[in-house]
């Protein structure tokens, strides 16, 4: 390729809506939990923000986080993430830099009281989609409970009187 139609091909690629982004929203919204995009109040601006369960969805694609991927020396791909024979050097920094960046949001995102959950583009292929979705699912229905330990609900007390009075409202 010409370094044109690298450029070309590299500026294609979308930040938002992506496949694995719509994936998981629609079976959040079929499954009743109502979110906002890309919250710009918070840092790092997450995917998906759950504000009733104090949870960030983050979804990686795991060409661009790195996933899985042994950034020190010597370095190797993985499985879902292949490190380009070009400009190594470039894309390893890269990688370090945004993995470097996703810790240090999800820690602000954690001192905020939010819960944090990353979500992996290759968990959302073939056999592995449906599991990753219910242990999604499972984890926030474990963090609303959690989070609502403290408050439970209390019945009020009924002011008894006898049979033979009338009751006064």
């Amino acid at each position: 390729m010409t370094p044109e139609q690298r450029h070309a091909n590299m500026a294609a690629i979308r930040s938002k809506d992506t496949r694995p982004e719509l994936i998981v929203r629609h079976f959040l919204w079929h499954r009743g939990y109502r979110y906002r995009l890309n919250h710009h109040r918070l840092p790092g601006k997450p995917d998906i923000v759950l504000a009733k369960y104090r949870t960030c969805i983050f979804i990686n694609g795991c060409f661009w986080h790195g996933h899985m991927a042994k950034l020190t020396d010597p370095v190797e791909s993985s499985a879902c993430c292949k490190i380009p024979a070009t400009r190594q050097s470039f894309w390893v920094e890269k990688f370090r830099r945004n993995r470097e960046r996703d810790e240090r949001v999800q820690h602000e995102l954690a001192r905020m009281g939010w819960h944090c959950v990353t979500i992996w583009e290759c968990q959302l292929k073939g056999n592995e989609r449906a599991q990753t979705l219910e242990s999604l699912d499972y984890t926030l229905n474990v963090i609303y409970l959690k989070d609502r330990k403290g408050k439970p609900y209390e019945i009020p007390a009924e002011e008894h009187f006898l049979a033979a009075e009338e009751p006064q409202f």
